[in-house]
């Protein structure tokens, strides 16, 4: 019966997933769609033309892979609303502009122009963005974001900085400690391992079950 009323009340929702670099969205993201039999959307990382140069030189390419990344989750976001199953999304719109372009024009990595520029685009593009219906946070202690990053071994991930990290997880909690834009559901990561453990993946699915259908 639960089965049932999952798929009635699950009929074209979009549930999206955010959190740090290395925090487990594209293994979360993977796995809810299996469950689900959600249709999934992945940030597209191999098909992403800035993404070594950035890692190599972010002061000249930040602005170009931001600009990119907010085409590109836009687009996304447009698709999405059209389809007529449920889809759960890696990474949202919203983390570019709360998190890593303020933080690259913190750093000093993207101009005041660009940055400006930048998030006037997003402001325009955010006035036809509907939130999704549940947000995911994965949140992640740095140990354990460079324990996952190493262990995918992604070539231009090994200059990351922990400072650089560090500095993302302190936006991502600001971010998420003021987000109204809809249900949140918070997964501590250092707490419950869910690529490895079912049990661990089960209690993050009862969760999503009594969020979005009121089931326990």
């Amino acid at each position: 019966m639960a089965t049932d009323i999952k798929k009635e009340k699950g009929k074209n929702m979009h549930i999206a997933i955010s959190g740090n670099i290395g925090s487990g969205k594209t293994t979360l993201t993977e796995l809810l769609a299996k469950h689900y039999n959600w249709q999934s959307h992945f940030e597209d990382v191999d098909e992403n033309p800035y993404l070594n140069d950035f890692y190599n030189d972010m002061q000249r390419w930040s602005f170009n892979l931001q600009v990119y990344f907010l085409n590109s989750r836009f687009m996304q976001v447009m698709e999405i609303r059209k389809n007529k199953k449920t889809v759960i999304q890696d990474r949202t719109i919203y983390e570019d502009a709360y998190i890593f372009a303020p933080n690259l024009h913190a750093m000093g990595l993207m101009t005041t122009r660009d940055f400006e520029n930048y998030f006037s685009l997003f402001s325009l593009m955010d006035t036809f963005v509907l939130p999704p219906d549940l947000l995911i946070y994965l949140r992640a202690s740095v140990p354990t974001l460079v324990k996952q990053i190493q262990k995918r071994g992604r070539d231009y991930e090994e200059g990351i900085r922990l400072d650089y990290l560090k500095r993302l997880n302190e936006r991502y909690e600001a971010w998420i400690s003021t987000y109204d834009k809809g249900k949140l559901l918070i997964i501590d990561v250092d707490d419950n391992n869910f690529s490895e453990n079912a049990e661990d993946l089960g209690k993050i699915i009862n969760k999503i079950d009594a969020e979005l259908f009121g089931l326990f």
